[in-house]
């Protein structure tokens, strides 16, 4: 009976050491520079210092949240668009530009930045919400 106990909270107290964790990290990533030392080669830093981790997280989730609103809205409008009788022509093309898109030379050819990286987001996000919707409006089984 005490065993059941015990694994009822094991994994929310996982859980929380893991995010202390990546807070400690994102605020202070010297404390982890003793841990990562051994996997560097040629006395290379185990941290480099880019500018503050937290600034750059803090970024980088305002790009997945822009990347995400704009796919969802594009994804949305496109997948009404393909399910209405008008539009049913249309559902080929639109998933062959989006998965052309989808290329992993697109942020290599473009040289990263914002526009590219929330880009690549929208294109990503925007395939898998298109094929959702419209197979849920087709009656046909998600994956």
């Amino acid at each position: 009976m005490k065993e059941a106990g015990v694994k009822a909270w094991l994994p929310s107290l996982l859980r929380l050491v893991l995010v202390v964790l990546l807070v400690a990290f994102v605020t202070n990533p010297g404390w982890f520079e003793p841990l990562l030392k051994p996997l560097t080669e040629n006395n290379a830093p185990a941290i480099y210092n880019q500018g503050s981790l937290l600034t750059l997280t803090l970024l980088h989730l305002r790009t997945v949240l822009i990347a995400t609103v704009a796919a969802t809205i594009v994804a949305v409008a496109l997948a009404i668009l393909v399910t209405r009788p008008a539009g049913v022509e249309f559902l080929p093309l639109g998933e062959v530009i989006i998965a052309g898109l989808l290329s992993n030379n697109l942020a290599f050819v473009l040289q990263g930045g914002l526009i590219v990286a929330a880009l690549a987001v929208l294109i990503y996000d925007g395939l898998s919400a298109i094929e959702r919707y419209t197979a849920r409006r087709m009656g046909q089984e998600t994956a």
